[in-house]
């Protein structure tokens, strides 16, 4: 008995022991160049700062120890080869993997944030890997039958879609579901913000005061507040820029209509596949009360000018010329274009990113 309390006791002193001023990563590389160097890599906002540097032994061992403030990401470079750690003071974080798998698949372990960022990677490589399969497949049959490429992609494409839908859906629920993880923040922002608009405002309320001292989720739900101001519900925020012909327009100068904020660019391919369906709603409803308002995010005049030309877009068109880094593009949270939003005679947003038919048949119902 006195003998286990002893041990017991051993125990304890060990764990207090741990330096809770600094954490440490401890890793294996597998076919690894002796001596090669290996970086230690943290974030000063969106860019990369190197911490620390070392070499690897014969065996392919490194070590690095480093403090933070709170929890935060870092990543490990070896050549070509990087790996996302989460860390935080105290932790004793081990990794390994091989520098020779092109997949850069990694192994971690020994703290909480390390555990839950392997259980969010091993999931996802298991999907991944299913992709890879059905990629394989496609190969294959269109070596044997080359002609028929276009026949197969039809036939495998839904397969595909249930697939990816599948790996989109678990990376949805893993963040959502551990919002006191900063896993979590890095599954979420591995997801498209236009296509989850709903559940990223959701999240954002979820780690509302879990990260406190994280500067890329102070960022983040400085965003998603944003982003709030820009949903159904809300007015339009207010704006002016020059029109194409140089003069400044306003959205206040649209009061009283119906109008499609459309933010495009001469250089999307998706926004100019699907310009003549705004053409189309515009030839359609205009004598409705209905009109378009375009803004570009081009930064070329000329091409600008070319492309409403071209596709004919009879109707006010605006822009910063500053591509997404635009005023009113952040304003209007935007991140991938086409991008739109339909506002009613008071400027209020009743509905976003309406397309094709559906944009049809929403301004059939409302514009009666």
């Amino acid at each position: 008995m006195k003998r286990l309390a002893y041990l017991f006791c051993i125990c304890l002193s060990l764990a207090a022991c741990k330096d809770k001023t600094k954490f440490t990563i401890t890793g294996t590389f597998k076919n690894s160049q002796p001596q090669s160097k290996v970086y230690l890599y943290g974030q000063a906002g969106n860019k990369p700062v190197a911490l620390d540097s070392t070499v690897l032994s014969e065996k392919g061992e490194f070590q690095f120890s480093s403090s933070t403030k709170g929890v935060d990401f870092f990543k490990i470079s070896a050549g070509h080869n990087e790996y996302v750690i989460i860390a935080k003071n105290g932790d004793q974080i081990k990794i390994s993997a091989d520098l020779a798998d092109q997949s850069m698949d990694y192994t971690l372990s020994g703290a909480e944030e390390a555990d839950k960022l392997q259980e969010l990677n091993t999931t996802k490589n298991k999907y991944t890997a299913k992709m890879a399969e059905l990629q394989k497949q496609f190969e294959e049959l269109v070596e044997k039958e080359p002609q028929n490429r276009e026949m197969i992609a039809n036939q495998m494409r839904p397969e595909l879609t249930k697939r990816t839908d599948s790996l989109l859906n678990f990376v949805l629920n893993f963040a959502l579901e551990n919002p006191k993880s900063l896993a979590s923040f890095y599954a979420i922002n591995s997801l498209n913000p236009s296509d989850y608009e709903k559940e990223f405002l959701e999240y954002a309320d979820k780690i509302k005061s879990n990260f406190n001292e994280n500067a890329a989720v102070t960022d983040f739900l400085v965003r998603m507040a944003k982003l709030k101001s820009v949903q159904v519900g809300q007015v339009a925020p207010a704006f002016t820029m020059n029109s194409i012909a140089g003069k400044p327009v306003s959205l206040a100068d649209f009061k009283g209509k119906y109008v499609l904020l459309d933010f495009w660019a001469s250089w999307c391919l998706p926004c100019r596949h699907e310009n003549p369906n705004v053409v189309k709603a515009y030839h359609t409803f205009k004598d409705k009360n209905f009109t378009v308002f375009s803004i570009s995010l081009d930064k070329d005049p000329v091409a600008w000018k070319q492309a409403v030309d071209a596709d004919h877009l009879d109707w006010t068109h605006a822009s910063e010329l500053k591509d997404f880094e635009g005023p009113t593009v952040r304003l209007y949270q935007v991140e991938g274009i086409p991008s739109s939003f339909l506002l009613d005679p008071n400027g209020k947003i009743i509905a976003k990113n309406l397309r094709g038919e559906d944009l049809e048949n929403f301004l059939n119902k409302t514009l009666r």
